[in-house]
């Protein structure tokens, strides 16, 4: 009886899940505009606001499955050299997880960014060996404690930001998810020692009960 309760309360929350999920309006839009998935939004609707992405930037996309904000960023560098009357830019996206192809960006699937090795090829790939945007919607994978999994977040995030040191061009821009908690003054204080703006932001299509924001630093004061 104990097993079988159990087994309905876990079916349950699946259920209302997927009802959440089948009614989103961001699921819905991104199968009817073809992205992989509902995250386009949230880099749309920055990218729209605050014009983190432009023709001619090379873009670093870290925890890039199943590839939606390459999808973006693609479209907003001008990956494929669509419009000829503006520079070409590019994309690269890096994951643990396997991406599938996508035209105008470089994956490296089945890849830790925390690797060394990934490092140098990072840079090998790279125009100049160097990206004018670093982008993060990384996430560990969930213990379902929730302060624990903030902490793994943050330092997936103290790590990126020790790796853009190597790779991120001065004046360069980088866009990282964190989840909220007692570690997240850490990350933003870390920022703004080497970033001259640095802003928090919640997009429309992050959920209102997630605890999912970005930071966005800007204006890299490296060398």
């Amino acid at each position: 009886l104990h097993t079988t309760v159990k087994f309905l309360r876990k079916t349950g929350t699946e259920q209302r899940w997927l009802e959440r999920h089948l009614k989103d309006p961001f699921v819905k839009a991104s199968k009817q505009q073809h992205y992989r998935c509902r995250s386009a939004f949230k880099l749309l609707e920055i990218d729209d606001k605050l014009c983190v992405l432009r023709p001619g930037l090379s873009v670093l996309d870290c925890g890039a499955a199943p590839g939606a904000w390459s999808q973006v960023a693609v479209e907003r560098v001008n990956a494929l050299g669509t419009d000829p009357a503006v520079p070409t830019g590019f994309v690269l996206g890096v994951d643990l997880l396997r991406i599938s192809p996508l035209d105008g960006a470089v994956f490296l699937s089945e890849t830790d960014i925390a690797d060394p090795s990934t490092l140098r090829e990072i840079q090998s790939l790279l125009p100049l060996g160097k990206a004018d945007v670093i982008l993060s919607d990384m996430a560990p994978n969930a213990t379902g404690i929730k302060e624990l999994d903030h902490q793994k977040l943050i330092s997936l995030c103290l790590g990126l930001l020790d790796i853009s040191q190597s790779i991120l061009k001065p004046k360069g821009t980088m866009l990282c998810k964190f989840w909220d908690g007692s570690e997240a003054r850490l990350l933003q204080n870390r920022l703004k020692e080497q970033f001259r703006d640095v802003r928090t932001i919640k997009p429309q299509a992050s959920r209102k009960d997630s605890a999912e924001s970005y930071y966005l630093a800007r204006l890299y004061r490296g060398k």
